[in-house]
């Protein structure tokens, strides 16, 4: 009996995948122009830390040498460059626009019955349609990303790093994926109990921006007279973006890379944790009317 269920429901959430697959395969071309798009900011950000590195050597700081071979905290021109682009591969995993709002808009919307009544869990519903999503924009922009990195493989001084490196760096791509879906479905859980989650989305796309390492590298944030750095290292934050580019350009490694892996995964467990409990408790106080 026992097997017999878990192969139905292997075969519903199989089911479900693949519809998800072709409906996105079907509007979902302009992954590749959208992708091309993404790495434009890029040229903005090469020409702006081209001209901070060449104020720092001019200005005969201790820790630079001459032009862009100058290093601001540990990192040299080229090394800069090579993590921003590293950070676009991370938040290409992590990122989950749409999501919270999603949620909140069923939740409000009365939409999120069809979970009540229906033998469909939301939350696998959700992910199966994220990884569908995903699946299909690294299928159509695949090619897009080989020609910018190829491009741009010069900044890459390191090559590729060892096999260990590359499995964590992988690894924690993976979790990063589950850690952006499951936290950012908080947030929209939130919604059983303030039904607009705006404010809160907003909040949290601040506070991702600047301390996930999107829009620097963590180690540029200031140890003192306030310990930044130190606070952001037990935040889930820079899981999103800086754990797995740090990880690729050999900035942690060893004991600490390991460290910083397993941490990684127990934050995704306790935000799946958390979203059950969400959902358990916001059902129980949820009321729906009408057809």
């Amino acid at each position: 009996m026992y097997a017999s269920h878990w192969l139905n429901q292997a075969t519903m959430w199989w089911t479900f995948f693949q519809i998800s697959i072709n409906e996105r395969l079907v509007y979902r071309i302009d992954f590749v122009v959208g992708t091309l798009m993404r790495f434009l900011p890029t040229l903005t950000q090469i020409f702006l830390w081209w001209a901070i590195f060449d104020a720092v050597s001019t200005a005969g700081s201790v820790d630079s040498a001459a032009g862009p071979d100058g290093k601001i905290a540990g990192y040299t021109f080229s090394g800069m460059i090579a993590y921003y682009l590293m950070v676009i591969i991370s938040r290409a995993f992590s990122s989950m626009p749409g999501l919270t709002t999603g949620i909140a808009n069923q939740v409000r919307n009365g939409e999120i019955k069809k979970f009540l009544v229906q033998p469909v869990d939301m939350m696998g519903c959700l992910l199966v349609q994220r990884i569908a999503h995903k699946l299909v924009y690294y299928l159509v922009a695949a090619l897009p990303f080989a020609f910018v990195f190829w491009l741009c493989g010069n900044f890459f001084v390191n090559g590729w790093p060892p096999a260990d490196v590359t499995f964590v760096f992988v690894v924690s791509l993976l979790f990063s994926f589950l850690l952006g879906f499951y936290l950012e479905s908080c947030i929209g859980l939130i919604a059983f109990w303030f039904l607009e989650v705006t404010s809160l989305t907003f909040i949290y796309m601040l506070l991702t921006f600047l301390l996930s390492g999107h829009m620097f590298p963590l180690e540029l944030l200031p140890t003192e007279p306030v310990n930044l750095r130190g606070f952001v290292e037990f935040m889930p934050f820079k899981y999103l973006a800086y754990f797995p580019a740090a990880v690729f350009l050999g900035k942690v490694d060893g004991v600490e890379m390991w460290r910083g892996l397993v941490v990684e995964i127990a934050w995704v467990l306790f935000f799946v944790f958390l979203s059950r409990w969400l959902w358990s408790r916001g059902i129980r106080r949820y009321s729906g009317f009408g057809g």
